[in-house]
């Protein structure tokens, strides 16, 4: 398998690596997966990993410009 070292695209992070990584808790993420409404995660024998490439998808995604909150 190759593995694009340049930019880690096909990185994985745990649920804790991504919780620190957005400041919120693992139980959040939890809730989102329970919810449909995070990032795509895999399951792996039990445990869950995000994909660096979905989750920096994911952030895109909902990215605001700027302005008022709503």
């Amino acid at each position: 398998m190759q593995y694009n070292t340049e930019n880690n695209i096909d990185r994985v992070l745990t649920q804790q690596d991504l919780a620190i990584r957005w400041g919120c808790s693992a139980r959040t993420l939890q809730r989102w997966r329970t919810e449909r409404s995070g990032p795509a995660f895999v399951r792996l024998g039990g445990n869950i990993r995000y994909l660096i490439a979905d989750v920096i998808a994911f952030e895109h995604r909902n990215r605001n410009s700027g302005g008022q909150e709503s």
